[in-house]
């Protein structure tokens, strides 16, 4: 029930439509956050905006998500020590990819981050790499549109490098380091407990379209 509970969980990070970020001020993982409090009908109209304009129209597109047990030797995000409680790999249709890693923060167990990228190669049979251009991070702070939380885009610089192979269900490590455009850096060491890694491969569906009566 947990893995399934831990699959939809990262699905509905990934799924949701993230807002592109503007020049930071205070907490990186606020965001739009006093947009939608003062006008919740105004500000999601804006962020629909600034998606529209930065990003393709986001639709459910992951067709791939991989869950794996184990542990992160290091997980810093801006600065601060991290454990993490999942990590996880996730592709997209359109080609992009993710790895997602929820944090063990006893103050927030919405604390989730992503490295994510379009560019990957596999330079051998159990080497992945993936050019990190921009970190996802959620909070329970950021607001929700249409019930999920719309994770906040860093526009950062980095690389993602899996030791492993999806395809005989092991992946032994994963090691991530990016810095964000205001300087804030994020680093991932997480190394396997042996266990087969978990894959569900989703049959991306369009979004349904909702009546009014």
């Amino acid at each position: 029930m947990r893995l399934c509970w831990q699959i939809f969980a990262v699905a509905m990070v990934l799924t949701a439509a993230p807002s592109i970020a503007e020049p930071s001020r205070g907490d990186p993982l606020r965001g739009h956050d006093g947009n939608f409090r003062l006008n919740p009908a105004n500000a999601k109209a804006i962020y629909a905006e600034e998606v529209a304009n930065e990003l393709r129209p986001q639709e459910p597109d992951t067709d791939l998500l991989a869950l794996m047990s184990g542990r992160c030797s290091t997980l810093k995000v801006a600065g601060r020590d991290f454990a993490c409680r999942t990590v996880a790999y996730a592709h997209s249709t359109r080609g992009r990819a993710y790895f997602t890693i929820a944090l063990d923060d006893p103050a927030d167990h919405s604390h989730i981050i992503s490295f994510s990228g379009e560019n990957s190669r596999r330079t051998q049979d159990n080497l992945y790499e993936l050019t990190v251009d921009r970190m996802l991070l959620n909070s329970k702070n950021r607001p929700k549109v249409d019930g999920l939380p719309v994770p906040f885009v860093e526009l950062s610089a980095g690389m993602c490098t899996q030791l492993g192979n999806f395809a005989a269900g092991q992946v032994s490590s994963i090691a991530c380091i990016a810095t964000d455009k205001n300087g804030r850096k994020y680093e991932l060491q997480f190394e396997s407990d042996g266990s087969p890694i978990t894959i569900r491969r989703v049959k991306p569906s369009p979004p349904t379209i909702r009546q009014r009566g």
